[in-house]
């Protein structure tokens, strides 16, 4: 187990100490470097304040490094998925410069990386992001392993409200059992941030090479084009603050009212808070989230408790599972009775079995199924709901669970803008699998899984009009004929 210090005014529980390294027996320090990965913002982010702070006490400079995965990118991810991560860094990297911070970025992989620029700059200490996917930790693995035991190296939990590994030291069975444990440790937890000043030792080491932003765009753009970039959700942290605290269309400024009625209803997308993007990629905090829904919680107070129980305790149960089940994205992770029930109906007869090249174009008899689906296509982004519907149809219409949690896990990384998540996982998993859920009245194929159906969704919501939604959406999508560059179409959005 990793040893826990906070030499910061940060939590003590928020820090792990991968590797305490060694007292420097040079007259000056080397510089902290803060490897970012899941967190890509400025504000609000421990693990920047973390190595700023840890800087400051060793009167050394601190640096910024990310790494891009080279292709086929991190869990093969797309032009839509690279693309936004790269036009939120190259803003960052203008706000880095305004604090004096120098911004290291790499086309290679960050086991390679990350130890190189540690070794070539003296580096005294490594800061490093927390994720639960074993992609990861196996890079950070490789890390560990590749650099120097003088080397101190810190992890930070800066995504979870909750650091995942204070919250509970277990695989959690559901919402029901971790939600106390998570609130009982949010007077610790939720408390607001301290600033990030200027940096003030100067940067002395090598400078970073200029990051020619155009050209890496255009080439992902080359290299994933089989999934085109969205240009309704405008990449960054200002962005991410506007769609949370906007004057005109501002989550908590103007639409919290309506989260409580209307976030299961597919017809109502203005009811979702339009922030998953964000938090996936890092570019806004969910504490910073967290804080300012509870500042406003006299204004709709259902609504800020529906929102708060998205945000902190059924985002930080996806982390716990994927964290203490390495086999999240598996049958093999499911429990115990969600495999067998399973298992006992592999075998029964569907009524409609469908490829996957059939279930990406959205070809299937059920027009509901196929609206969802190319919302995700199009717009890169299926409603929550839908998603549990889509789900469960595509383990009806496969040959067995296997399959379909494999194309569920495949088709949502592929085109859902925070694919590639512990959510997402967890979803399917939820969906497919029963993971943190109970079982249900048996029957054919789903056994005792929650069974969803068509005739279910009319009674929840008006159907059509959701599909002619969808229609409208595709019609829009492929009619749009872009004036030029991508990055002008954002910036029209930005200025608006």
């Amino acid at each position: 187990m990793a040893s826990h210090v906070a030499p910061t005014p940060i939590h003590p529980g928020r820090v792990r100490i991968l590797r305490p390294g060694s007292a420097s027996t040079k007259s000056k320090p080397g510089p902290v470097i803060y490897w970012m990965f899941r967190d890509q913002r400025v504000n609000d982010n421990w693990a920047l304040l973390h190595a700023a702070n840890l800087a400051s006490s060793l009167s050394a400079p601190f640096a910024v490094a990310f790494s891009l995965f080279p292709p086929p990118f991190f869990l093969h991810a797309r032009a839509r998925h690279v693309n936004f991560l790269l036009r939120g860094l190259k803003r960052l990297e203008t706000t880095l410069s305004s604090y004096n911070v120098p911004f290291f970025f790499f086309k290679s992989y960050p086991k390679d990386s990350i130890p190189n620029l540690v070794d070539r700059l003296g580096a005294s200490s490594l800061v490093v992001d927390f994720s639960p996917l074993r992609q990861f930790r196996s890079e950070l693995d490789e890390i560990v392993e590749r650099i120097g035991s003088h080397v101190a190296i810190h992890q930070v939990d800066a995504h979870n409200v909750v650091p995942v590994w204070v919250a509970s030291d277990k695989l959690e069975y559901s919402a029901r059992t971790i939600r106390s444990k998570i609130n009982k440790l949010l007077p610790e937890f939720l408390v607001d941030f301290p600033e990030l000043s200027k940096q003030t030792v100067e940067w002395v080491g090598e400078k970073p090479p200029k990051i020619e932003w155009d050209a890496l765009i255009d080439e992902v753009n080359r290299e994933a084009c089989d999934v085109a970039e969205i240009d309704w959700c405008v990449p960054g942290e200002d962005a991410a603050k506007e769609t949370l605290l906007g004057i005109k269309e501002g989550f908590l400024t103007k639409r919290i009212k309506g989260y409580h009625s209307d976030r299961n209803d597919p017809t109502k997308p203005r009811g979702l808070s339009g922030l998953s993007p964000y938090l996936h990629f890092g570019q806004i905090s969910a504490q910073r989230c967290a804080l300012e829904a509870r500042s406003r919680r006299n204004v709709s107070p259902q609504s800020v408790d529906a929102f708060l129980e998205e945000l902190i305790v059924r985002r930080e149960l996806a982390d716990n599972f994927c964290y203490y089940q390495l086999k999240y994205d598996s049958l093999d992770g499911a429990w115990e009775w969600a495999r067998k029930t399973l298992n006992d109906h592999a075998n029964d007869k569907r009524e409609h079995i469908y490829t996957r090249e059939q279930l990406d174009k959205g070809k299937t008899h059920d027009p509901l199924w196929n609206a969802s689906q190319m919302e995700m296509v199009c717009y890169g982004k299926m409603h929550g709901f839908m998603r549990m519907y889509w789900a469960k149809k595509i383990l009806e219409w496969t040959s067995g669970p296997e399959e379909a949690l494999s194309i569920a896990t495949c088709l949502n990384d592929k085109y859902e803008i925070d694919g590639r998540d512990p959510s997402g996982y967890v979803g399917c998993m939820w969906s497919i699998c029963g993971v943190h859920d109970q079982g249900w009245k048996e029957r054919p194929v789903f056994g005792k899984i929650r069974y969803m159906n068509y005739e279910g969704c009319k009674r929840k919501f008006n159907v059509d009009a959701y599909i002619s939604y969808v229609n409208k959406l595709v019609s829009q999508t492929k009619k749009r004929k872009p004036e030029g560059p991508l990055d002008k179409l954002l910036s029209k959005k930005e200025k608006k």
